[in-house]
């Protein structure tokens, strides 16, 4: 299976989400740690600015915008999540934008590569989606052992 499928399949792990109550979803994984609400939504928040700011830009030899900076970019996701009653709108709204971002980077030709403003290697569509595919597996594992 290739990386953007697997990215796409994320989705789904988080739709399990919906089955635990609010109010686990809204306790910090550990102490000083977000919760799971914070997670998704930080998780969103990186696909809205992918999406956004980065696949329209991605072509062959082009140069894309820098990361943000991430305490930077992470405090302005869970600011966002201030416009949600609950988990679930984030989740639905995560997946909504999961799933247009996978459709944009499927159009893609797969052998195009670009680079990002300050990172020294180049990227391909599928090299790209890596590094965002271990990002989320990384939050995952944190939630499942929260819900342990």
């Amino acid at each position: 299976m290739n990386k953007i499928n697997q990215y796409e399949d994320i989705i789904e792990k988080l739709f399990e989400l919906k089955d635990y109550p609010e109010k686990i979803l809204n306790e910090p994984i550990s102490e000083g740690k977000w919760s799971i609400r914070e997670i998704v939504g930080h998780l969103f928040y990186w696909d809205k600015f992918i999406l956004e700011k980065m696949v329209p830009l991605m072509a062959n030899e082009m140069v894309l915008p820098p990361f943000p900076n991430h305490d930077l970019h992470n405090k302005e996701a869970v600011a966002h999540l201030k416009k949600y009653k609950n988990v679930r709108e984030i989740i639905d709204d995560f997946a909504k934008t999961r799933k247009q971002l996978v459709k944009e980077l499927k159009e893609l030709d797969r052998d195009i590569e670009f680079h990002i403003e300050n990172e020294p290697n180049s990227f391909s569509p599928e090299k790209f989606v890596e590094i965002f595919l271990e990002h989320d597996i990384h939050h995952l594992n944190q939630v499942k052992e929260k819900l342990r």
